[in-house]
């Protein structure tokens, strides 16, 4: 179980440095120009290239859940224990504090960042979201889409999936979430993600955090509802 939570916190402080990395770098710094929608393009694949390379390095280890809500599903859909899921929980949260204190102790050396105007690549609604969405599209989007996520996550990890495949359907699912979430609410599907930049950041992305914590553990719930209806027997061991 050590190992199991020592890759939880590892992965989900590489997700957070690496992909909230090129995030900040993308809007924050304006790396990507003028081309919003290259900005979008690159924090996308950024999250899912990271999240496939961390599926077949980590998922042998723990699942690589690297995901509160992921985990909240597999809990749901019966996979693991109430015990190794909270546990889970605090790696996964501890891990993206930290990388986000990482990062940002990174960034800080440049001249050019600012924390409050550069920021961490945090989610928001409102002003702070590319399309000035209200908190209802906000907690609908980040419900569905990770929903849509975790539902795939269970299907591919299934006893009847291909598990060699199942690394780079996550991946994907994880790049296709981003492009259509980055422009309404940044994207979370992933309370991790979003807590630890937006306790570093502070403002409103700390004050709006709630949501990107909630919303996404609502959605986790619905896909572990889903796939238990298509699968109703239990699938024991922990995905």
């Amino acid at each position: 179980m050590v190992r199991k939570l020592g890759a939880e916190f590892v992965g989900t402080a590489v997700l957070v440095y690496v992909a909230v990395g090129v995030a900040t770098l993308s809007f924050g710094f304006g790396l990507a120009g003028s081309s919003f929608a290259a900005g979008v393009v690159a924090t996308a694949l950024a999250f899912g290239l990271v999240l496939l390379a961390l599926a077949y390095s980590l998922g042998p280890v723990s699942g690589c859940h690297v995901n509160p809500a992921v985990t909240l599903g597999v809990l749901l859909a019966r996979r693991m224990t109430v015990t190794d899921a909270a546990g889970y929980w605090v790696a996964q949260f501890a891990g993206g504090l930290v990388g986000a204190l990482g990062l940002w102790g990174t960034l800080s050396s440049s001249p050019d960042y600012h924390r409050t105007v550069t920021g961490l690549g945090t989610d928001g609604w409102g002003a702070a979201s590319h399309i000035h969405i209200g908190v209802g599209g906000a907690f609908a989007i980040e419900v569905v889409l990770t929903a849509v996520f975790v539902f795939v996550i269970l299907r591919v990890t299934s006893k009847t999936a291909n598990a060699a495949t199942a690394g780079m359907v996550i991946g994907l699912t994880l790049t296709v979430v981003h492009l259509i979430g980055i422009p309404v609410t940044g994207t979370s599907v992933n309370p991790a993600r979003s807590l630890g930049p937006a306790i570093v950041v502070g403002g409103t992305a700390l004050h709006q955090v709630w949501l990107f914590i909630v919303a996404p553990l609502v959605g986790g719930a619905v896909a572990a509802g889903a796939q238990v209806l298509l699968s109703p027997s239990v699938e024991p061991g922990a995905a």
